[in-house]
């Protein structure tokens, strides 16, 4: 039997009387309804680029559009469209200082079929010098997204090869980024290469709830909705179908959108976000990351895989990095009296924190959090076709949803602001 939430009575009025009702709209009807359509055989196993998450992402559009929810930044409808490029190096030439020198002392990070550029094409010059991380200066040199030449000291002969991770799957765009193995800046370059490119068009799905007072500070709600797809049978199953991994997530995120559009009294515009293209690389988060301005973020709670139990039973989950805010602390004051708990993240080992969709938001400073049950240590059925629907306890899903729900009314309020994450401590 399921253990239900004591809401207080002071909780109660400090959300309004809707919360009264709380379990007219995050119930588990509702909630089974929503996880059977998202992991069901017919999505596939909502692989990228496939029929099956196209499916998946018409669903969760409906389901917003159902809620009532605003498009996101005046777009005519919930999705999100952009275009990530997988360029396949297929010729090339550089010359430096006037001598021809071998391509392995170059790479060229672009999306554009065929580059060339010289000493006089007006690239920003920059340097990775001795002793530089060069893979954390190499990384934001390309985020930074310019037309740079960047000049990579010789001492890093050994791992420059390695800078080719940079250009496996790009943002599709017009700029540019050339790293030359060079022990100083040269006084003529000319640099060629030409690319195979293939373009993937990717969709995140995208739903607003404006604010009343605060509209210019945003809540993030958010969980990915891609999976692994068709793939190895198992005991004759090959649909990966990620029940837990994330339409558990997902169906969260819904949930949530209809809670809050129900009580229509949040004061910061609450933004919910389903990502695609988790599982490939994080790249749905980072292009929305790339659309709003991250300090007027208040807080992102990104929720994966709810749907088993945590380590400590019903009625609990952990927060990844919650050391590195006080939001944590801020959800379990608005939770008091009820039998719901917020647990540190027990599996630090596997830096989880770096390993979701709040990743991308947290290295800007966001207090940006996943929430999440499930047991890294002992979950039998994670990235297997076995991750099927009635593996889950939907009814302790149900009450996480709405302890979330609950937990986070003061900062959608605008009452708390989670400290920020201090950038500089991150590992990147």
């Amino acid at each position: 039997m399921i253990k239900r939430l004591i809401f207080p009575a002071f909780l109660l009025v400090a959300v309004t009387g809707f919360s009264q009702q709380i379990n007219q709209v995050i119930n588990l009807k509702e909630v089974e309804r929503i996880e059977k359509t998202l992991s069901s055989d017919d999505m596939q196993g909502r692989r990228t680029g496939t029929p099956g998450i196209d499916k998946a992402a018409a669903f969760i559009s409906n389901e917003f559009k159902a809620a009532g929810l605003n498009s996101y930044t005046g777009q005519k409808d919930y999705f999100q469209h952009f275009t990530m490029v997988r360029p396949v190096p297929n010729g090339g030439a550089a010359i430096v200082n006037g001598k021809a020198v071998d391509l392995s002392q170059v790479v060229v990070v672009t999306s554009q079929p065929e580059l060339k550029i010289n000493d006089k094409s007006g690239y920003e010059v920059a340097y990775i010098k001795a002793g530089d991380n060069l893979f954390v200066q190499a990384s934001a040199l390309v985020q930074a997204g310019k037309n740079t030449i960047i000049i990579v000291d010789t001492s890093f002969r050994r791992l420059f090869s390695r800078l080719t991770f940079l250009k496996r799957q790009l943002f599709k765009s017009d700029k540019s980024q050339v790293f030359l193995l060079s022990a100083g800046k040269p006084e003529t370059f000319s640099i060629e290469s030409k690319h195979t490119v293939t373009e993937m068009p990717l969709t995140n799905v995208v739903g607003v709830l404006p604010g009343k007072t605060r509209a210019g500070e945003f809540v993030v709600f958010s969980g990915h909705y891609d999976h692994l797809g068709i793939g190895k049978p198992e005991n004759g199953d090959s649909i990966y179908n990620g029940a837990n991994d994330d339409a558990a997530g997902i169906t969260g995120v819904i949930m949530l959108a209809k809670y809050f559009k129900a009580l229509n009294n949040n004061q910061r515009t609450i933004i919910f976000v389903a990502f695609t293209a988790e599982e490939s690389g994080g790249y749905g988060s980072q292009h929305f990351s790339r659309t709003l301005d991250a300090a007027k973020v208040a807080a992102m709670f990104n929720i994966e895989m709810i749907g088993t139990e945590s380590k400590w039973g019903k009625n609990s989950a952990y927060i990844t990095g919650y050391e590195k805010t006080d939001m944590g602390q801020i959800l379990q004051k608005n939770l008091s009296g009820s039998d719901f708990r917020f647990y540190p993240d027990p599996y630090t080992e596997e830096q989880l924190f770096y390993r979701s969709d709040n990743a991308t938001l947290a290295r800007l400073g966001v207090p940006a959090h996943t929430i999440s049950t499930s047991k890294m240590d002992a979950e039998p059925n994670y990235h297997k076709p076995s991750d099927e629907i009635g593996t889950l306890d939907l009814g302790n899903m149900t009450e996480i949803i709405k302890s979330i729900a609950v937990s986070a009314t003061s900062i959608i309020a605008g009452k708390d602001s989670p400290s920020r994450v201090k950038t500089s401590d991150l590992e990147r």
